[in-house]
């Protein structure tokens, strides 16, 4: 009935993309981050980060500092530790103002599907790069659905490294006592994706919210559907 293979004993969800709408959140405090920085750098003349070119191949997905090293790298601009933090913490401070402000919007398909997982038994936890989940969560009224998170906070805390690498999955599923074999990952993120397959999980759902599907197949996701309803 969810449309996962038999022996799946938990689903690891990320967060923004997949459950709620906080991508595009996040993607308009990008934006705004880096074309604040990247005008101030290069004038008038700047050229603006581009959500629908940029958003998905340079930071979704990936750890804070890493997306703003990434973004930037693209563009030729290599940056000290330093500023590299002052610019990801500008960002952070706009997504907080922007949750607040706009609210989160929360994918009906995705709480239908939360509730099939709960009601077959299966155990749950949101892998998040974000350092937000905690507040994402509350806000958008999953957190009933949650028995487990795994964070930005708590890949600071664990010195976890972030997506791609498969390290803050395989935390979640540890710590839901789950065997990696018998946990499936759900990603809309190519970056969540390639760290789902890296991991050696059970199953790797791809979410295709951007209209990259066969980027989520090339990176190993066994099925992508554009909601999760559709699984059901």
């Amino acid at each position: 009935m969810l449309g996962l293979p038999d022996g799946t004993r938990a689903c690891l969800f990320d967060l923004d993309g997949v459950l709620t709408d906080t991508a595009s959140v996040h993607a308009a405090a990008w934006k705004q981050m880096f074309d604040d920085y990247l005008r101030e750098r290069d004038g008038e003349g700047y050229r603006p980060f581009d959500v629908t070119a940029d958003y998905g191949p340079y930071v979704d997905g990936k750890p804070r500092l890493d997306g703003t090293d990434s973004f930037l790298r693209s563009r030729g601009i290599e940056l000290d530790h330093d500023e590299l933090v002052r610019l990801s913490t500008i960002k952070n401070e706009l997504v907080q103002e922007k949750i607040v402000s706009v609210g989160v919007e929360v994918y009906p398909g995705s709480v239908r599907y939360l509730r099939a997982v709960r009601d077959a038994g299966l155990a749950t936890a949101v892998v998040s790069s974000s350092a937000n989940a905690e507040q994402v969560l509350r806000v958008a009224d999953l957190a009933q659905y949650i028995d487990h998170r795994v964070d930005g906070v708590t890949a600071r805390e664990r010195g976890l490294p972030g997506k791609p690498a498969p390290d803050t999955f395989l935390a979640a599923a540890a710590d839901l006592g789950v065997d990696k074999a018998h946990a499936a990952v759900f990603e809309d993120a190519i970056a969540g994706v390639a760290a789902g397959k890296a991991g050696g999980f059970g199953f790797v759902v791809g979410v295709d919210r951007l209209d990259h599907a066969d980027k989520l197949r090339a990176e190993g996701a066994e099925v992508v559907v554009e909601d999760l309803e559709e699984l059901l």
